[in-house]
């Protein structure tokens, strides 16, 4: 992965109302296969890349942020477009609004973020096929077992900031 100085990736929604920037490697990358995120996405699972929200920068347009209940009960956040209604990026209540699960389908270049792990592969669809050696965990994981030590720091210095 490239240097968090010199990595920025661009993306949007659908209709081009909405345009952003990343400007840090993501921290972690989920791909999450619980039926929630199916039926969410409309697809087999959700491609989230987790990064913080200081890092998302919005270059066009303003995001419609919606409240949407989650299976958590929660509640998650989700930034769309009011035109195409697509999702760009959302905020779970684990993490807070520091951390922004971008939707890696929505980057420019969506291979700049493959999965670090897949989860709940327990409800996953049988006809989606995880490559070998890939991280996986029937539900959710431990955080400490599977993020590299950087992603972990980085973690730790927003937690630290909002207390």
């Amino acid at each position: 992965m490239k240097e968090q100085a010199q990595w920025r990736q661009e993306g949007g929604c659908s209709c081009g109302q909405i345009r952003y920037a990343i400007t840090a490697p993501p921290m972690f990358v989920h791909c999450c296969h619980c039926h929630w995120c199916q039926r969410e996405t409309g697809s087999a699972f959700a491609l989230n890349a987790m990064i913080e929200s200081s890092h998302v920068e919005v270059i066009t347009g303003t995001p419609e942020v919606i409240m949407t209940p989650s299976e958590s009960g929660k509640g998650q956040i989700i930034h769309r477009c009011p035109t195409c209604r697509m999702a760009v990026w959302s905020h779970y209540a684990g993490a807070g609004e520091v951390v922004a699960f971008v939707r890696v389908g929505t980057l420019d270049n969506p291979e700049s973020a493959p999965p670090d792990i897949h989860i709940y592969t327990d409800s996953k669809q049988p006809w989606v096929i995880i490559p070998p050696g890939a991280s996986q965990h029937p539900g959710y994981y431990k955080p400490r077992e599977e993020w590299p030590e950087s992603s972990q720091k980085r973690f730790m210095a927003l937690k630290n900031r909002e207390k």
